[in-house]
């Protein structure tokens, strides 16, 4: 295979393998460059996120079909829960918007900040999916307005690479009463609004920047992180009822640990 279609290829796999993980994409992405020289302009990372938020749709579409059916015939649950993904959404849609050009030119190129983040944000996994927590809410339809309020908090916090945008929501969600399960799904839906806005603003931003080279490696990139996200989100819920996040966590504080081991001993 040609050696400029690789890199795009495998960072493609590896977003689709890790964006509704909560163990960082972005994160992944860019220790996969800092490390093994897999490097793509911070753009290419942004757009093909959208392949990964299109599997949602595929896997999703007969209920989001029936969610927007319900709401057209006015049933109050349906205008309920399009409340709270937005509300859910704002906050980082906002911060994205301020922080986009500090976050993509500073700490997308401090690899330090985002080992230290796998780690913490492993750690705070950990700990959250073995509390005593009550859960009061097993159904995304019962999430109330204040809670997806919060849970957008929480999300925002994931525009630092290394934080996670699933693994945030994740244990926001959990701490305010909801199941694994809920916690985890709730994730899927409001990825939506969030990634088709920032692929749309960051497509926008960098419109100048994509040329045929670019546009090609984006294209590789958005087919492969479509096919294997619709996997995982195939089979993910499942997996955390059964076993919970605590293997994710695990793998954050590895993968997290290694790379500070590489950053101290080797200086890179």
């Amino acid at each position: 295979m040609d050696q400029g279609l690789f890199v795009p290829l495998v960072l493609g796999i590896l977003e689709g393998l890790t964006e509704f993980l909560p163990v960082s994409s972005t994160g992944h992405l860019l220790l996969a460059g800092h490390f093994f020289g897999l490097t793509q302009p911070a753009t290419f990372i942004v757009l093909i996120q959208l392949g990964a938020i299109l599997a949602i749709i595929t896997i999703y579409f007969a209920k989001l079909i029936q969610l927007i059916g319900d709401a057209l015939s006015g049933k109050a649950y349906a205008w309920r829960f399009a409340g709270a993904v937005v509300l859910a959404s704002i906050p980082a849609i906002i911060a994205g918007v301020l922080l986009r050009d500090f976050i993509q030119g500073v700490i997308y190129e401090t690899p330090l900040v985002i080992c230290v983040m796998l780690v913490v944000g492993g750690i705070i996994l950990l700990i959250v999916d073995r509390l005593p927590l009550k859960q009061r809410y097993d159904d995304i339809y019962q999430f109330t307005w204040p809670m997806a309020l919060v849970v957008g908090l929480f999300q925002m916090l994931s525009l630092v690479p290394g934080v996670s945008r699933s693994g945030s929501t994740v244990v926001g969600a959990m701490l305010m009463g909801a199941s694994k399960r809920a916690a985890a799904e709730f994730t899927f839906f409001i990825a939506l609004p969030i990634m088709i806005g920032a692929f749309g603003y960051d497509l926008y931003k960098s419109r100048e920047l994509i040329d045929m080279s670019l546009g090609l490696n984006i294209a590789i990139g958005f087919a492969a992180a479509f096919v294997v996200g619709a996997i995982v989100v195939k089979y993910l819920l499942n997996f955390v009822s059964s076993y919970g996040f605590a293997p994710f966590a695990w793998w954050r504080i590895i993968v997290g640990g290694a790379g500070l081991v590489a950053i101290l001993v080797f200086g890179r």
